[in-house]
């Protein structure tokens, strides 16, 4: 028996990175899984990916950027499968700024993806879920940095700090809908969207990901099957009653000082 057996699973931003390690780990554990994504390229690799390894899986093309393709996808989910159980916000953009050379249109870019595509995507998973009075869950991903983080990302930490208490006060406002909403911030993550920022904004070369983890307590940067796992669990049943928490997944512990 998998944790999620028969469990219809959407991933937005799930064509790849944390979100597409997401989507193997939740087929793995049985559910039936749809992912988002700007390309169709990637979307289709993993969804052939997974049907490969017995998976049912969907791709749904979308700029989660615009509110209406955000609950397009979930409407096209519930139209294939006539249901969502469990929604998994994974979409980030992680372009720099600080609070004297962000752009408004930078602002609205982070805003857009990083805040209002989950708002309305959890509307729209939500709508269904209580329509059908029935239980799911939802695991928004988040950020350490969303308790304050560096200079250069301002208006990333806004959007995120703004996903925070959207979490909760939707996990407050539908408990009583058995719908339960949880966070994950996590830490420093090897991802293919990682490696691009590091190259585009740090001037990284091919070994920025040794001298990293060189300089992390664990001696690595967080791995996407390890979230992948974290997130598979609050999704399952098998996370108890928990909703509106907001758990920081990282090495690097909040207030601690040398």
């Amino acid at each position: 028996m998998g944790l999620l057996d028969d469990k219809v699973v959407l991933v937005n931003g799930g064509s790849q990175g944390v979100g597409a390690a997401i989507a193997r780990a939740a087929v793995r554990e049985g559910a039936v899984v749809a992912v988002t994504g700007r390309r169709p390229e990637s979307g289709e690799a993993l969804v052939a990916e997974l049907a490969a390894d017995g998976g049912k899986a969907m791709f749904v093309q979308a700029d989660l950027s615009d509110a209406e393709q955000a609950k397009a996808s979930v409407a096209e989910v519930v139209d294939a499968y006539g249901r969502i159980d469990c929604l998994v916000n994974s979409a980030g953009l992680t372009s720099r700024g600080t609070l004297l050379d962000t752009t408004p249109e930078l602002f609205d870019q982070h805003i857009a993806i990083n805040l209002r595509a989950p708002f309305f995507a959890m509307q729209a998973a939500v709508t269904d879920m209580v329509a059908r009075k029935a239980p799911g869950t939802i695991v928004n991903i988040i950020t350490s940095s969303a308790h304050g983080g560096q200079p250069f990302l301002a208006p990333y930490v806004s959007a995120k700090a703004g996903l925070i208490g959207l979490t909760r006060n939707a996990a407050h406002a539908h408990r009583w809908d058995r719908v339960r909403i949880n966070g994950l911030n996590i830490g420093w993550t090897a991802t293919e969207g990682e490696d691009a920022t590091q190259r585009a904004f740090h001037g990284a070369d091919d070994g920025w990901r040794e001298s990293a983890a060189a300089g992390l307590p664990m001696g690595k940067l967080g791995q996407p099957d390890e979230i992948a796992d974290f997130v598979v669990f609050l999704l399952s049943e098998r996370s108890g009653v928990v909703t509106g928490s907001v758990i920081d997944w990282d090495q690097n512990v909040l207030g601690g000082l040398d």
